[in-house]
């Protein structure tokens, strides 16, 4: 929101893989409840950017500041703190096919360093779990194994682990790869409204536009417990919304949909086109 702490600030981040820049020059602040949907061809630097938030890549220029924090600068405990105040999903989802749906949205309570000093009963735990689970309309598939789950459902099941712990950031890597046009838009439907009941903050990596079209055009709506239309143009929701393309590892558009829409780069209007 306006005037509210970034909870994330890249000030001329560079990174190079061997000879080829994986990120050059970025730039980019995000506040509580705004999202950035990232779009760009493969080997843009899409994922390395979302690495790079948490520390999963170490940046050779600039700097990143989680939370007030600068990551750039943090050794490996200090970063496991912070990323457990983020939440991550992978592609595909990366489940655990060895634990049940319970035991892989349970994972990041038992396994923070918060959880451990703070000594919550495992009951708590299996609590906050099977209402996360209700949050992404999956309550009854607690013992399942994910084996047994539709792809769909396993996304679900992915975004469920990632806002378990309600993190006011969540990293969404291709949330909607490989998915039929309306278990896709189920997905974004829920990437919503985590954004909306929780003000989080969102970084979305995808190839669809309609993705970011939801997160535009549409808000969580708690009474109703459905998504609605935004009205009028100059909706504060909506301005909470920014499209960025990504291509060489730079950030070669970034701007409200309707920017995106009027830029007259071939390269930008083949995300628009689906051609991305």
């Amino acid at each position: 929101m306006p005037g509210a702490a970034p909870i994330l600030e890249f000030a001329n981040v560079s990174l190079r893989y061997d000879q080829s820049w994986a990120l050059r020059n970025i730039s980019l602040t995000l506040r509580p409840g705004e999202t950035r949907v990232i779009f760009g061809q493969a080997g843009s630097g899409k994922t390395s950017l979302l690495k790079a938030v948490i520390g999963l890549i170490p940046v050779d220029e600039g700097k990143i500041l989680l939370f007030g924090e600068d990551v750039t600068a943090l050794a490996e405990a200090k970063l496991f703190e912070l990323r457990a105040r983020a939440g991550f999903l992978f592609q595909e989802g990366g489940l655990f096919d060895s634990l049940t749906v319970g035991e892989n949205v349970e994972y990041p309570i038992v396994n923070s360093e918060q959880a451990a000093e703070e000594d919550k009963p495992e009951a708590d735990a299996e609590s906050r779990v099977r209402e996360t689970l209700r949050f992404v309309e999956l309550d009854q598939t607690f013992d399942s194994f994910p084996s047994s789950l539709s792809g769909g459902m396993r996304r679900r099941v992915g975004i469920a682990r990632a806002i378990v712990t309600e993190p006011p950031l969540l990293l969404y890597d291709s949330p909607t790869a490989g998915l039929d046009p309306i278990t896709a838009n189920t997905i974004m439907a829920l990437v919503a409204k985590e954004r909306d009941v929780r003000n989080s903050a969102s970084l979305i990596v995808t190839h669809r536009y309609q993705d970011g079209e939801i997160m535009d055009d549409f808000r969580y709506d708690p009474e109703q417990e459905v998504l609605v239309p935004l009205i009028g143009e100059e909706s504060p929701k909506r301005n909470r919304t920014r499209f960025i393309v990504m291509r060489d590892g730079q950030i070669v558009f970034e701007g409200t949909r309707h920017q995106m829409q009027a830029s007259e780069d071939d390269y930008v209007q083949k995300f628009i086109r689906h051609e991305g």
